[in-house]
């Protein structure tokens, strides 16, 4: 046991070599509410499978039209991310709601014609604002934000929302790290050759470095939505 254990201690690290899906793909990163931009995007991407990152909702005005549009796209693979969490759990646990009404959920309860609603809204309040909203969303669409899953992969590349922690196995990582992210992903590179397509972090402009590839520009506040096009060695960018 012992020597087993000092033989994975002095194991080198396996060499970052490049991207390389099983097949070419596209990744879509947050759009936040933005159906102009998203719409804008898609004809521009070539014809491959599309992965969007999550956070699909809130900050931006039309997060129900982004949703719809999502939906009806049975081609795109959605994945969660953390404001569809926090919405979520509005949903589930409306009396401790006020955090995501303050983190974009205001537009989001409005995209839906629900106006009226106080940020400072508690109690019986934001219970009341939970039933109007469930009843407005419909079933269907709860369930499909309910059943997105928070990870896709394809060769030595996996696709998530927020980060990963680099000391576990892609196969290995909580949901709740996916969607929210780990105090190491951005500074501890992983030593299992995996990339990772990521949001949630807002960069000036997408990057691809390191194993991590960056592509949430903050589509809400910079009017730049980003989509990156990966191949086995080759990744480039797209923005609408």
């Amino acid at each position: 046991m012992l020597n087993a254990l000092r033989n994975f201690l002095n194991k080198p690290d396996i060499e970052l070599g490049p991207p390389a899906p099983d097949t070419p793909f596209v990744a879509i990163g947050d759009i936040h509410g933005r159906i102009d931009l998203l719409t804008r995007l898609l004809p521009r991407l070539p014809d491959l499978p599309i992965i969007c990152v999550g956070d699909y909702v809130d900050r931006g005005d039309h997060s129900a039209e982004v949703l719809r549009l999502l939906m009806e796209r049975t081609d795109i693979t959605c994945l969660s991310g953390n404001h569809e969490d926090m919405m979520l759990k509005f949903i589930d646990t409306p009396e401790q709601g006020g955090r995501w009404l303050l983190h974009g959920g205001m537009q989001t309860v409005a995209s839906f014609g629900l106006g009226g609603i106080s940020p400072s809204a508690r109690g019986e309040e934001l219970v009341k604002l939970r039933d109007v909203f469930v009843k407005t969303m419909g079933d269907e669409m709860l369930t499909w934000l309910r059943d997105l899953p928070t990870l896709w992969q394809s060769g030595n590349v996996a696709v998530l929302h927020a980060g990963a922690d680099p000391a576990q196995p892609i196969a290995d990582q909580k949901p709740q790290t996916l969607r929210w992210g780990h105090p190491a992903f951005l500074t501890t590179p992983r030593t299992d050759g995996m990339w990772v397509v990521h949001g949630h972090t807002v960069v000036d402009a997408a990057i691809a470095e390191g194993g991590r590839i960056a592509i949430d520009t903050g589509a809400y506040a910079t009017d730049c939505l980003t989509a990156a096009i990966i191949e086995t060695g080759q990744v480039r960018f797209e923005t609408a």
